[in-house]
């Protein structure tokens, strides 16, 4: 599976497109205590720990996305666009979101 953030594949041509695929992943405030409970490795104002989480939240919001487009027989997506946002109550929770357009390229 071809994943890209731009809208055409150098050296390949899209054949079908199979319309827009997403994915979500939503990390609860429980995740973001428990993180900073136990954080020890911030270092010049960063958080690993934290960083890992996101990561994880966000391959997961790619790999939901990935999985729709090979639903649909597909084997690249374009366009990718990831945002980041708050959701809840006082913003408790943080969703990643992926989307992009899911095609058949040669």
């Amino acid at each position: 599976m071809i994943v890209t953030t731009t809208n055409t594949i150098d050296g390949r041509k899209a054949v079908a497109y199979h319309g827009l695929v997403t994915g979500e992943a939503i990390m609860g405030a429980n995740i973001f205590r428990d993180l900073f409970a136990s954080i020890t490795d911030i270092v010049g104002g960063r958080s690993g720990a934290y960083e890992k989480e996101l990561k994880k939240a966000r391959d997961v919001a790619i790999q939901e996305m990935v999985a729709e487009a090979e639903s649909r027989g597909c084997n690249a997506v374009l366009g990718v666009d990831l945002d980041y946002e708050t959701v809840g109550n006082n913003g408790s929770m943080l969703m990643v979101t992926a989307a992009g357009t899911a095609v058949q390229v040669e």
